[in-house]
């Protein structure tokens, strides 16, 4: 179920106009102090050394502390120039190059547990996680950060698993199905069953002139793409193994996936369900926690639970316009030289977001 808030002034942005414009939240406030540690969860703290004090001297005055917000969700905006922070007590955003905070919203204790980003526009989608949440896990709710309140609301009769946003669509996924919704009246236009998806894995394309969606099939190990454009349905037999990670690029014609063994990436042309190239992350059994390609589809990233990112350079690069190439194109670019094989490794402390 769908439904729009009632405002005098008009609540609907339209998330299809080039010319719109960004919240005055996003200009980089340099006074702001960038404290990504401060979404980890607590560490355990060493005791602090004991003193003798007088029987005189008056106990020093303890100010009660709040803990440091949890962590429950990252995910990057559609171009990655800036990436969201999901936490227990609010949302955050971040600018990617330069890295730094942009700002943030509290709610009083009420936790996020999934953000998604519209480029650098006022309109978010949110849903409630952790201990408290701020909505009913099983609602998307759409934020305008200008007027400061929630302008619609999509409901389900499961928890939401996964959201993710396009200029003219917005995609929800729940255990085993996804419903794809219009973006500027909310209406149901397309529903799929799939797999049991906790995870809630999903993509989507980014071009304004093709519709590409990617999801889990009806079968272990099956990739379902959509072409919405063409009005065609692809199903890919990537794995034996339950599909475990996957990703589009921006233009929807390759997708690269993993399966939970998460030794071999295979990337396929979505068009025809073609096996392009085949990659090894590695001998042993992995969990994929990520999947990226870089804007000109010339490179692969591939995070695991290994505390690894893999980059791979790819064969067929996607045909993607100058024109809508990402901003950090150069900087992918500037990042190449370090390397001229065909894959690269870095090792890394925790986990990885890419």
């Amino acid at each position: 179920m769908a439904t729009l808030s009632a405002c005098a002034s008009p609540p609907w942005p339209n998330p299809n106009s080039p010319n719109s414009n960004p919240d005055p939240n996003f200009l980089p406030d340099q006074s702001q102090t960038l404290d990504f540690d401060s979404l980890m969860p607590p560490q355990p703290e060493s005791p602090p050394p004991h003193h003798h004090h007088s029987p005189d001297a008056s106990p020093p005055e303890s100010s009660p502390s709040l803990p440091p917000p949890s962590l429950l969700y990252l995910s990057f905006n559609q171009d990655q120039a800036c990436f969201a922070a999901a936490a227990d007590s609010g949302f955050r955003i971040y600018n990617c190059d330069p890295f730094r905070e942009l700002f943030r919203r509290d709610f009083d204790g009420g936790g996020i547990g999934h953000v998604e980003m519209l480029f650098l526009c006022n309109i978010f989608a949110l849903v409630g996680g952790g201990p408290n949440p701020q909505y009913p896990p099983n609602k998307v709710m759409i934020w305008d950060d200008h007027q400061g309140h929630c302008i619609g609301e999509l409901s389900f009769r499961a928890a939401v698993r996964g959201v993710r946003l396009r200029r003219d669509r917005i995609i929800v996924v729940v255990e085993q199905k996804i419903f794809v919704y219009n973006f500027a009246d909310l209406k149901l236009v397309h529903q799929i069953e799939t797999v049991p998806n906790p995870k809630g894995l999903c993509a989507v394309s980014q071009l304004s002139d093709s519709l590409v969606l990617a999801c889990p099939g009806l079968h272990k190990g099956q990739i379902r793409v959509e072409h919405y454009a063409q009005k065609k349905t692809k199903f890919i037999s990537a794995h034996d193994s339950r599909i475990a990670c996957f990703a589009l690029t921006l233009d929807g014609q390759l997708i690269a996936t993993a399966s939970t063994k998460g030794t071999l990436i295979r990337i396929f042309d979505t068009d025809h369900g073609t096996l392009l190239q085949e990659v090894r992350r590695g001998a042993n059994t992995a969990e994929i926690c990520s999947l990226a390609f870089s804007s000109t589809a010339q490179w692969l990233a591939v995070s695991s639970d290994k505390g690894t990112v893999h980059v791979f350079s790819l064969k067929k690069h996607s045909n993607i316009p100058e024109l809508e190439k990402t901003q950090s194109s150069s900087n992918s670019e500037a990042a190449v030289t370090l390397s001229n094989s065909s894959r690269s490794f870095i090792k890394l402390k925790g986990s990885f977001f890419y």
